[in-house]
């Protein structure tokens, strides 16, 4: 006890002398030499701030990330559900012209020439059915570029309900997107009664010569639609043996029983009939 009070008494005096070497420790009861913290002791702790000021640094310099596009928007409008999810690849006039349609391995149809392609009369529950998937073979939608809208839809709005009301107003803008000159129309009122319903031809009926099958342009082209030939043949005013034919010069006659008498006018509507007939030709058996 009396080592201890001597040792005790010599610490202290140390204390006011101003040295740390030793001290007096009350745990173990006498005096010990504090250990000085060594380079290799601290390196660790070095490391990992080095490492938390690295990521605040790179956190603040980082630029904000941008907003991710939704997926889904709550109207259900016929434009605004068309503009959002079709025209991207079939562009807002429906022509097939849309920003996303340049990426794909087939260009985009033109929507507008629907009604044109099938008679003249808006195939409105077949598009309804193509568009949700149902009127598409499945092994063939595999390699499609165009979405199924159907199970789309239904996974993205909240109700079956929404879906559906979806889809029959997308139908309803592309009814509205249909071309002004419809050329199933025009071929009926023009062109059916010499060339048959079917624009297969028949019998000379009034006419030198049998009118010819128009269903086999194409085959008769190596395969190619002869659009531009045709559209010249029809208009007739720049074709000169035309004159000698059976067949109108439609340019002229349409310039002057046309209420727009204008070149544009006229051209679309022999762009029309072109349209409709491409849509007629027979296909090489496979």
């Amino acid at each position: 006890m009396a080592e201890n009070r001597e040792a005790k008494s010599k610490f202290f005096a140390s204390l006011r002398k101003g040295s740390h070497d030793e001290r007096w420790s009350p745990i173990v009861g006498c005096i010990v030499k504090p250990r000085t913290a060594s380079a290799s002791a601290l390196f660790p702790l070095i490391v990992i701030a080095a490492g938390v000021f690295a990521i605040v640094a790179a956190a603040a310099q980082r630029p904000p990330r941008e907003a991710q596009p939704p997926l889904t928007i709550d109207s259900l409008g016929a434009t605004d559900s068309y503009e959002f999810y079709c025209a991207p690849c079939h562009g807002k006039t429906g022509k097939g012209d849309g920003p996303v349609g340049a990426a794909l391995r087939v260009r985009p149809a033109d929507l507008t020439t629907l009604a044109e392609r099938n008679g003249g009369v808006f195939p409105r529950e077949r598009v309804a059915a193509y568009i949700t998937g149902v009127g598409r073979p499945v092994a063939a939608h595999g390699t499609s570029d165009m979405p199924v809208w159907g199970p789309a839809f239904r996974s993205l709005d909240a109700t079956d309900t929404r879906a559906q009301v979806r889809v029959s107003a997308i139908v309803d803008h592309l009814e509205s997107l249909q071309a002004a000159e419809n050329g199933a129309a025009l071929y009926r009122a023009h062109c059916a009664g010499c060339h048959g319903p079917s624009g297969r031809g028949g019998p000379a009926v009034n006419t030198r010569k049998a009118p010819p099958d128009l269903t086999k342009y194409a085959m008769r082209n190596g395969g190619v639609f002869p659009s531009e030939r045709l559209a010249q043949i029809i208009d007739g005013r720049h074709v000169p043996s035309h004159l000698d034919r059976d067949m109108p010069v439609w340019g002229a006659t349409f310039k002057r029983t046309t209420k727009d008498a204008s070149d544009a006018a006229v051209k679309a509507r022999i762009d029309a009939l072109v349209r409709f007939l491409q849509s007629i030709q027979e296909r090489p058996a496979e």
